[in-house]
């Protein structure tokens, strides 16, 4: 039996048309290095003034407080915290201005409509800003180190140190992005979170107020820092270190999960 164009195609009574299949979703893993490898390649071209402005800053904090710091574990802090704090700038304040500016512009809906987990899409900007901060903290350590005269065979801690910390950074600064209302507002939530690391994180905690340093506990990067000091000692209490890089690595799962929800809440909307 021929039929024409004009004919109608019959479809039996109560007969249910399967719906067509879909492609199945990215795994997690390919789809985090799929993005990862997207935003290094888009973020290698501002890699030299990044290494740069940010190295160049931590250097100079601790030529100041050379002058009012003279050894012992008051520069033991100031080394590592400025060491820490070149991964907060790029971390916490680039990245919170990358996710707002993200979510101003449009750009998470083009994220939204990819098959990629909403974590993949935050791991991978994370680690690839975060990437960026490693020659520069071990950079900015060396110079503290000769400049204050502390010794140098703890430096291999700062593998541990730099990913913990960057992951810990990194989670805030996303989530302080893609939850600004505004992309001004992001910019500013950035700026005074490096601020807070700045201040709490180098400055000495042996000359700070008992309140001032409650809220340095409360700083996600302290506890790397607190970690990297340490290993400056004579002999170092391991299981010290080892418990700090370990809140430190929680505070990392949560802070990313608290990005992955900002992330989704902001995608919807």
């Amino acid at each position: 039996m021929t039929t024409t164009a004009g004919d109608a195609v019959r479809v039996p009574a109560g007969a249910v048309c399967a719906p067509a299949d879909l492609a199945p979703k990215a795994r997690f893993f390919p789809a985090l290095a799929a993005v990862y490898r997207a935003q290094l390649s888009r973020a290698r071209v501002a890699r030299i003034p990044l290494l740069f402005v940010a190295t160049f800053q931590s250097v100079g904090i601790m030529i100041l407080m050379r002058g009012v710091v003279d050894g012992g574990s008051e520069a033991r802090a100031v080394v590592a915290g400025s060491s820490v704090l070149v991964v907060a700038f790029v971390a916490l304040n680039l990245l919170a201005q990358y996710f707002g500016q993200l979510r101003a512009g449009g750009g998470l809906d083009h994220y939204a409509t990819l098959p990629v987990p909403p974590a993949s899409v935050v791991l991978g900007a994370a680690a690839a800003y975060a990437s960026f901060t490693l020659p520069g903290t071990l950079v900015t350590a060396v110079f503290g180190c000769v400049l204050f005269g502390l010794p140098m065979g703890g430096l291999w801690i700062l593998a541990a140190v730099v990913p913990l910390a960057g992951a810990a950074l990194a989670g805030l600064g996303a989530a302080l992005g893609l939850l600004a209302p505004r992309q001004e507002l992001a910019t500013l939530a950035g700026q005074l979170g490096m601020s807070a690391a700045l201040l709490l994180g180098v400055l000495p905690p042996e000359r700070m107020p008992e309140a001032i340093v409650w809220a340095r506990d409360l700083l996600p990067s302290t506890y790397g820092v607190e970690a990297f000091a340490r290993t400056f000692a004579a002999d170092p209490d391991w299981a010290v270190v080892l418990l700090d890089l370990g809140v430190c690595a929680a505070v990392g799962v949560l802070s990313l999960a608290l990005a992955t929800w900002a992330y989704r809440r902001a995608a919807v909307r």
